[in-house]
């Protein structure tokens, strides 16, 4: 089983730079309980990117086997390989089916193969992994279903999946760790926007994380201009903000409700800042990406 787990986890996807993805179809999938298993289909031209939002999803393809947790996504390239469930769970879920011209280049490589393709008009991310924004993700994705719903051209349609799969590329590159980091400022960079998702509903303050971690705010602010190109405040305020798109779109919690969940005490005040920094209020921002392609199968 150890060997399973990491071979599933040493495959990395393969993406031409540079070129606009193909658009197919798009929704959000819950189970209606936990006997739920993921029906036998093919995948046979069809890339499928998943998120998951609550619960397991246990699945099977290629011959492996895929456990993706909430808060993890999972990209299936094309293949003759069915896609079925492997084991029976509860989990809600929101997918993507996209195309790709690989020009030639393989759609999945190993970790091996990594250096050889590094170079290469590509870029590469792992195939599964942890969303490092999750909300971010959901609401550019819920966004997508919005201009299918408005019956948006093809060419919106695709830049749209395609600024899906770059802001994941984006998210992992940025927050991720990795060994040409040597002096750890993306791994203290990671921790601290950590620290701030799980405090999301306090009125957080420099102060606080630079307390909470033994540095000082400017040099805090620093770092996270220099990984993140943004200060820190401004990030704390971005993710607050971020937290909120989520639980207008998919939530049925009050907007008093969702401002004392991202830490402001004034709804007024929360309301001004929502408005100012996404051009709609909240109940506007609501009315507009709130319904979604809701599927059971």
């Amino acid at each position: 089983m150890a060997g399973r787990k990491k071979k599933q986890e040493d495959k990395l996807m393969l993406f031409p730079k540079n070129q606009i993805f193909g658009y197919l179809r798009s929704g959000k999938f819950k189970a209606l309980s936990d006997e739920w298993q993921h029906e036998t289909m093919p995948l046979i031209f069809d890339y499928e990117l998943i998120v998951v939002t609550e619960g397991t999803l246990f699945l099977r393809y290629m011959d492996e086997d895929f456990t993706v947790e909430a808060g993890e996504y999972l990209i299936l390239p094309p293949s003759n390989s069915l896609r079925s469930g492997s084991k029976k769970a509860y989990c809600s879920f929101y997918w993507l089916h996209f195309t790709v011209d690989m020009c030639n280049f393989p759609a999945r490589i190993s970790q091996g193969e990594y250096a050889s393709y590094e170079r290469s008009n590509c870029f590469i991310m792992p195939q599964k992994s942890v969303v490092p924004r999750p909300q971010k993700m959901i609401v550019k994705m819920k966004q997508l279903q919005d201009l299918e719903r408005n019956n948006y051209p093809e060419l919106s349609l695709n830049a749209e999946v395609t600024a899906i799969i770059t802001e994941l590329f984006g998210q992992l590159r940025v927050e991720v760790p990795s060994e040409d980091d040597p002096m750890g400022n993306k791994q203290i960079y990671s921790d601290i926007a950590d620290y701030i998702r799980r405090n999301i509903s306090e009125n957080i303050k420099l102060s606080d994380i630079a307390d909470a971690f033994g540095y000082s705010p400017k040099y805090l602010s620093h770092l996270f201009s220099k990984v993140n190109g943004t200060s820190l405040k401004q990030f704390i305020l971005s993710t607050k903000m971020e937290t909120a798109s989520y639980y207008l779109t998919d939530s049925d919690r009050t907007i008093t409700e969702i401002a004392s969940e991202v830490g402001f005490s004034d709804m007024h005040n929360f309301s001004r800042t929502f408005k100012r920094l996404t051009g709609l209020t909240p109940s506007e921002y609501r009315n507009t990406y709130s319904k979604r392609l809701l599927f059971h199968y």
